[in-house]
């Protein structure tokens, strides 16, 4: 009798299922003789130890073996004959209630794929991302780049402003009494960089050398140290030197201090210009992605898999974990994670990768060879040796099949913008390279 799947709620299913214990023992008896046949057990020679010393010995290995085989094999001939699509790992259990003589029987509790039903995409509405590069744009990089390379002169008398470097002393006390981090002599950082916080910047500023100041400061509420978070500290400051900054010459020397060999100051405006319209294409690219892909997750509602969710969410535990390795964290292998602080985005991603996987076999999207070549080699324009990096690329494995995910999701993209409603948006440069 055909073993009956039930539904018992939303992508769970359960089928019970019965293994004849005779054949299970049939089947065991005939390994442990195949095992007997080469068996070392000590006092005997090979191949002539009693068969009861080899049933002691492996009996209970092969049988948990045979056992198993034998549940996969009728679950897997369930799963096939109902043209069953499970997601994850299904769950065994023993029953013991309603079992006949001479059978074993076991629950085996599954998720199932849902059916996914593409969204008209003539009705999604999405945006799609365009920037104007121009000389404004390059110029403001080429003053970014300066400002990178710049040389700092103590000036007597120079009020502190955004972009001097203050060396000065400090001390904090919270109630009088001084804490960790709170003390330091000598402490040079540049005025608007946001490496201390706003108030301290602010006091700072417009103070010059030899000037001391007292003020008060509250920590934020999520201050990384939860000894000061949200205290209110006493700060006294005293300034011993203001430099103020001196940007290097747009000339051959800065030019060649950016790779341009010759020292060619107009070739190293058109390399700038080019770095900046391959990033701006990027940008863009993601931003209008995103966009698509916001259009389509909101399309959509059908049940996911909690197996796969949970998966993606540990996954993502497993990932911040080694962040924290890669910065020096202390026990990060051992820091409480919640794997529920990414269940909501796990699923997310679990429900959009199965509309996007529907998409690609409804519409055809496979990456092509021809379209990842094209994406390593404009990938490979970004390093100085880009043949090298496009015959690594295409020599692993691995970094394509990278490539061929990212030359699928573009496919997608492009189909859904072929279909859908478009509007181009103008993005100004600094808010979509995060500058302003």
């Amino acid at each position: 009798m055909q073993p009956v799947v039930e539904i018992l709620s939303g992508l769970e299913r359960r089928v019970d299922l019965v293994v004849s214990i005779a054949d299970v023992e049939k089947e065991v008896q005939a390994q442990l003789k195949r095992v007997a046949r080469t068996a070392k057990v000590q006092g005997f020679r090979p191949g002539k130890a009693p068969l009861s010393l080899i049933e002691r010995s492996h009996g209970p290995g092969i049988r948990y073996d045979v056992i198993n085989t034998e549940v996969g094999r009728s679950l897997d001939k369930v799963i096939g004959e109902s043209k069953l699509r499970v997601a994850g790992t299904p769950n065994l259990e023993p029953k013991t209630e309603g079992v006949e003589e001479g059978a074993m029987a076991f629950s085996a509790t599954f998720e199932v794929y849902p059916e996914v039903a593409v969204p008209d995409l003539g009705a999604l509405q999405v945006k799609r991302a365009h920037v104007d590069v121009g000389d404004a744009e390059v110029q403001r990089t080429i003053d970014i780049l300066r400002k990178q390379r710049a040389s700092y002169e103590a000036r007597e008398g120079r009020e502190a402003q955004d972009d001097d470097r203050v060396t000065l002393d400090f001390a904090g006390t919270i109630d009088g009494v001084a804490f960790d981090g709170g003390t330091a002599e000598k402490f040079p950082f540049v005025l608007g960089q946001g490496r201390m916080l706003p108030e301290f910047e602010t006091a700072v500023r417009g103070m010059k050398a030899g000037e001391s100041k007292t003020f008060p400061l509250v920590f934020p509420e999520d201050y990384g140290s939860k000894e000061v978070a949200g205290k209110t500290a006493e700060f006294k400051v005293t300034v011993t030197e203001v430099a103020e900054a001196v940007l290097p010459e747009m000339n051959a020397e800065f030019a060649k201090s950016l790779g341009q060999p010759e020292g060619d100051v107009e070739k190293l405006l058109a390399d700038v210009r080019a770095n900046i319209e391959r990033e701006v294409k990027s940008r863009a690219q993601a931003r209008t992605k995103g966009s698509v892909m916001d259009a389509l997750i909101a399309a959509c509602s059908f049940d996911v898999p909690k197996s796969l969710v949970q998966n993606d969410a540990q996954g993502r535990v497993a990932a911040a974990r080694e962040e924290l390795k890669q910065r020096g964290v202390p026990n990060a292998d051992s820091m409480p994670i919640p794997a529920e602080a990414f269940t909501a985005e796990s699923e997310r991603r679990v429900r959009l990768g199965l509309l996007v996987s529907e998409l690609v076999q409804n519409a055809d999207l496979q990456a092509k060879p021809e379209q990842v070549r094209a994406r390593i080699e404009e990938f490979a324009q970004n390093y100085e040796q880009p043949a090298q990096v496009v015959a690594y690329y295409l020599s692993d494995r691995q970094r394509r099949a990278e490539i061929e995910a990212i030359v699928l999701e573009d496919n997608v993209v492009e189909h859904v913008l072929s279909k859908a409603q478009v509007a181009d948006e103008e993005v100004a440069f600094d808010e979509l390279m995060g500058t302003n």
